[in-house]
């Protein structure tokens, strides 16, 4: 992030500061910077050189706003936001649901000033993107707020992107999307080649290339946003609030990245025949899927599968227990590897998702036309978990980290590949031998299990038995759950 960018975030996270005394949490206050930056954009956009026609109705504008104070201020404000909220396309998405968090119009009016004070539209791309994803990352670093949940490491995601190299004019897709990481990636790598691109492949490129779904309004507002600022979509917004897993909508995608929630419990509440409300046991039946079952991350693997063309790539962050777990997890790992070349796999380290306790991994895999012969030949793992530490205060993981893995996975020639220490291939036949067709493979010694005067700082051994505690209580809850309904 450039200075530039740094001292406007800092200077509209300190103002936060204050606001959390009124019980304002980071994510309210982000969303209505996210409500107040729009409306001052869409102003600066109608004045010169721009001259264009305002998107925001008049009456309803920045103009209407920035001069109110007091209750007449906070009377307005809760008005636009209503109107707004019944609008069409992008509009209409920011605004959809929106509400009024601050109460205090002394406040409210403070946080008016200090974005009036900027001129947004003059500022570059680049560094208004870099603003807003300042923003969103503070907000995920406030863990006990949930947002991390939302909030894919950047340098994971941009290593992604670099091996999977999406190309102009191919449909790029994320069912679970979040605050739009994977699109910005992917953005950024396409536009690096710009040059390349004839006036076709850039208007794509801004309006046709991605499609996003996410299951929380608040969260998508967030990634509209956020997509906005860095020129991506127009009138009609690239992402939509919905549940990707409620059925096959017969769009399919050249390419999905995508990193679905993690845990077992549904946003969605399902009432059965008896009237009681549970959270736990959604069930999607659905004729696409290989298999029936209530696992969020099994069900979002086989809906990836069937949104992607033929030949479609696609690259999975998964938890662990998608490799291991019987039953259904079999069924679908046996179905994978027959009818898609399921050709990489990266172990991920623990202590870099701002949800604790996680323990995940990135699956590549082409889907590929029907087929008697398995179209898998070979998985190629990659170890970046076994003897490597990362905490999200003392030793962030950063892109740097993923370079070996990038040189390995070798995106200029996937069959010239080498095995490594921490590289290793496993044939078709070798996984199906494997009890429960588990791809959960390990081969390096743990040194820490038996290095004892090398202990982690304090503060790492701290972070990682909170995360484990986390996690164990996450269990238990789901234990409970399943019991008391």
């Amino acid at each position: 992030m450039s200075n530039d960018s740094s001292a406007i975030v800092q200077k509209l996270w300190n103002y936060c500061n204050v606001l959390r005394d009124d019980g304002i949490s980071y994510g309210d206050y982000v969303e209505q910077l996210t409500y107040l930056l729009f409306l001052k954009m869409a102003d600066e956009q109608t004045k010169p050189p721009f001259r264009k026609e305002s998107v925001v109705p008049v009456g309803l504008d920045w103009e209407s706003l920035v001069d109110k104070e007091g209750a007449a201020l906070e009377t307005h404000y809760r008005h636009i936001l209503d109107t707004l909220a019944l609008e069409s396309g992008t509009l209409g998405v920011i605004f959809r649901k929106s509400q009024n968090r601050i109460q205090d119009p002394a406040k409210l009016k403070r946080i008016i000033q200090l974005i009036n004070d900027e001129t947004w539209i003059g500022l570059d791309i680049d560094v208004k993107g870099d603003i807003y994803e300042g923003l969103l990352q503070k907000n995920a670093e406030d863990i006990k707020s949930g947002a991390g949940q939302y909030f894919t490491p950047r340098p994971l995601i941009q290593a992604i992107v670099e091996v999977m190299r999406p190309e102009p004019m191919q449909t790029i897709c994320d069912p679970a999307c979040g605050t739009g990481g994977f699109f910005l990636a992917a953005h950024d790598y396409l536009s690096s080649k710009s040059d390349q691109l004839d006036r076709e492949q850039k208007r794509f490129l801004r309006d046709g290339t991605f499609h996003g779904v996410d299951l929380v309004d608040s969260v998508v507002r967030l990634c509209v946003m956020n997509l906005h600022l860095h020129g991506i979509g127009g009138d009609k917004s690239p992402v939509e609030t919905g549940d990707s897993l409620i059925s096959d909508t017969g769009e399919r995608f050249d390419m999905v990245l995508t990193n679905p929630p993690f845990g077992k419990k549904s946003s969605i509440t399902i009432v059965d025949e008896k009237g009681s409300a549970g959270k736990n046991s959604l069930t999607y039946e659905r004729g696409d899927f290989w298999a029936t079952t209530s696992n969020k991350q099994l069900n979002f693997l086989q809906h990836v599968k069937t949104i992607l063309q033929i030949n479609g790539r696609a690259a999975v962050v998964v938890p662990d227990n998608v490799l291991f777990e019987g039953g259904a997890g079999e069924t679908i790992r046996k179905k994978l590897l027959h009818e898609c070349d399921v050709h990489t796999l990266l172990r991920l380290p623990t202590g870099i998702f701002y949800a604790q306790g996680v323990k995940a991994n990135v699956l590549f895999f082409d889907r590929k036309p029907a087929s008697e012969t398995p179209w898998t030949e070979k998985l190629w793992n990659y170890d970046l978990r076994t003897n490597q530490r990362f905490t999200l205060k003392t030793k962030q993981m950063r892109y740097d980290d993923l370079h070996d893995f990038i040189a390995c996975y070798n995106p200029d020639n996937r069959r010239d590949r080498k095995e490594s220490d921490r590289f290793k291939s496993f044939s078709y036949d070798e996984l199906m031998q494997r009890d429960k067709v588990s791809l959960d493979i390990f081969w390096l010694r743990d040194e820490s299990l038996e290095d004892t005067e090398n202990l982690p700082e304090p503060d790492e051994l701290a972070e990682d038995i909170a995360a484990n505690l986390a996690a164990a209580l996450e269990q238990f809850q789901d234990i409970y759950e399943g019991v008391t309904q």
